[in-house]
């Protein structure tokens, strides 16, 4: 009669029993794609709007080495030109929208549409792109499917309509980097706004993020007197492996014998790695926040949410994280959105908090808060509170996961 011999982990023996009870808790939870429904991001306004005279400028940018297929939804206001195009590397293109706009934008990649943009080339009833498609056409009027990273926009926010709200939101996974520019115009007032203050960045995939500092310009998004605070810790290697092995879209081909090593820190990953939120992988009310878990008491951030906090300090991770990721301003200006900017994330909202309040209490940019933007102690001191913290911390998580995951690979291998 063969023996079984215990597993020998971490210093402690597991029998075979023990390990499949790990393994059967780790894979219970259903695995759907999600609705898009289900998922809480900025609510809708409950009226419309009241129309606002003149045009906001809309400036979508792409700096990726690739052609992308922008996609743009209109849930209310007065909607763009058009709702998806084609943007070469190196281009932008120049929209309009309504004072009164609530919208999302995003990226879709590697398109292919019939002549007139309303099929994938494909054939009817499939997807036209491999990430972002919004039911393959081109000219989008719903979100882009899972994963897809969004900049989202209210334009007529506030009580008294006078504020814009935005963010970066991850709520929907991530698939490519990401940067919001505010667009003051020819308005004093907004002007005087700082660049460092407005302007957040997610830059979650190798290859584009730059070296680790506390600050600096994003490409242009800001200028020397007003350096942006950056995410300080995560270095290119971390950020290739930031999302948690299960949310991968495509994960890496099994090597050698179909069994994935552990750690898998050594096993390869694709440059472009789109990452599932634990809601569009899950499409449980635990993960999404719905149902019982629709309150910010009882529905908390998930692997996903703190792997993708850790990485875009200054994006949307779970449906209730708001005050950490949501940016308000004076109404005005416009707007650019950069696919693949330049630089690192930013990690703005902690760094200004106090400074964010105190603009939209006064309604513009004080003395006070521009001496505060120009300190480059503050933001060094910010930055310093967090490093290290979210890098290891995001190690520790991806590192316990797998470790769960493989001990199913390993079963077969430890009978004699």
């Amino acid at each position: 009669m063969r023996t079984m011999k215990p597993l020998h982990w971490a210093g402690v023996d597991y029998s075979l029993l023990q390990i499949l009870l790990a393994a059967l808790l780790l894979c219970s939870r259903p695995f759907a794609v999600a609705d898009k429904n289900d998922a809480l991001h900025r609510p809708r306004r409950n009226s419309s709007p009241t129309k606002r005279a003149g045009s906001i400028p809309l400036l979508i940018t792409n700096r990726c080495g690739e052609t992308l297929w922008p996609g743009i939804e209109t849930q209310e206001g007065t909607a763009p030109e058009e709702g998806g195009f084609e943007l070469a590397a190196g281009k932008s293109k120049n929209l309009t929208v309504g004072g009164d706009w609530q919208g999302r934008i995003w990226g879709r990649t590697n398109c292919s549409f019939n002549a007139d943009g309303t099929a994938s080339s494909k054939g009817d009833n499939t997807a036209a792109c491999d990430s972002g498609d919004c039911g393959g056409v081109l000219n989008c009027v719903v979100t882009g499917s899972t994963p897809v990273t969004l900049a989202e926009f209210d334009l007529s926010g506030g009580v008294n309509k006078n504020q814009t709200f935005y963010d970066i939101s991850l709520v929907d996974g991530y698939n490519l980097p990401l940067s919001i520019i505010y667009l003051p115009g020819d308005n004093p007032k907004l002007q005087d706004i700082p660049p460092n203050l407005t302007n957040p960045a997610c830059i979650a995939t190798a290859g584009h993020l730059a070296d680790p500092a506390p600050s600096g310009w994003n490409g242009g998004a800001s200028n020397s007197s007003y350096p942006i605070p950056y995410e300080d810790s995560m270095s290119s290697t971390d950020v290739a492996k930031w999302c948690p092995w299960p949310l991968q879209v495509k994960q890496p081909t099994k090597p050698g014998a179909g069994i994935y090593p552990y750690p898998d820190d050594h096993i390869e990953r694709p440059i472009f790695d789109p990452c599932l939120s634990g809601c569009a992988k899950t499409n449980s009310p635990e993960d999404c926040c719905t149902g019982k878990y629709k309150d910010p008491n009882k529905c908390k951030p998930n692997l996903f949410a703190k792997a993708a906090k850790a990485v875009c300090p200054d994006a949307y991770s779970y449906a209730f994280d708001d005050q950490t990721s949501t940016f308000i301003i004076p109404n005005g200006g416009g707007w650019e959105i950069r696919f693949c900017p330049e630089g690192r994330s930013t990690n703005i909202l902690k760094t200004f908090s106090t400074q964010l309040h105190e603009l939209n209490a006064a309604g513009g940019a004080t003395k006070s808060i521009q001496e505060a933007c120009r300190n480059r102690t503050l933001i060094r001191e910010a930055g310093r509170s967090g490093a290290g913290r979210t890098r290891d911390g995001l190690r520790g998580m991806s590192g316990n996961l797998v470790a769960l995951l493989m001990v199913v690979s390993w079963i077969g291998f430890i009978f004699y």
